[in-house]
């Protein structure tokens, strides 16, 4: 027959257990909601039947909520991103390489593509980015987000995202 005091041990212990991997399983996943704004510096040219778009958006993201992990609530981080697009009567074709750096100085890496909107000011609309990994704390992060942004005047540019994220 077990004793009292060994059940509670193995109780105990069991309890430690899985404490400790629900914090690894939580370190390990999770979401974000960032805020990216942006200063653009696009060049725009008339090719046949389509407008080419391409340049630079240098600004900052923070991190509005986060569940853990490496994105901490209310930091910030610089932002730099090439934008390419194609733009034709069917629609727009955007694509967006960033890399963020944390005052750390790690940082991580997206690809932001859009198929609606446009790239003037009023304009905007929704897409898909991916998470794609980063140095130091971001090392083997991916995730997936969806995003809205908008072009204001005076070459502005802000996106909000919703994001899940692996290890």
């Amino acid at each position: 027959m077990v004793s009292a005091t060994k059940m509670a041990a193995a109780l105990v212990a069991g309890a430690a257990i899985l404490g400790t991997a629900h914090i690894a399983t939580a370190e390990e996943s999770g979401s974000l909601r960032i805020i990216r704004t942006y200063v653009q510096d696009y060049t725009t040219i008339e090719h046949g039947d389509a407008r080419y778009t391409g340049g630079p958006l240098q600004g900052s993201v923070t991190v509005l909520e986060s569940s853990g992990g490496p994105f901490v609530a209310g930091t910030h981080q610089r932002i730099t991103c090439v934008v390419f697009a194609k733009s034709t009567e069917a629609g727009i074709d955007l694509d967006a390489p960033c890399t963020m750096t944390a005052p750390s100085g790690d940082t991580w890496y997206t690809h932001s593509k859009r198929r609606a909107g446009n790239v003037e000011t009023g304009g905007g609309g929704p897409g898909t980015m991916e998470i794609l990994g980063g140095t130091g704390a971001y090392a083997g992060i991916s995730g997936a987000c969806t995003y809205d942004v908008g072009y204001m005047p005076d070459n502005w540019v802000a996106m909000i995202a919703e994001c899940t994220w692996q290890k």
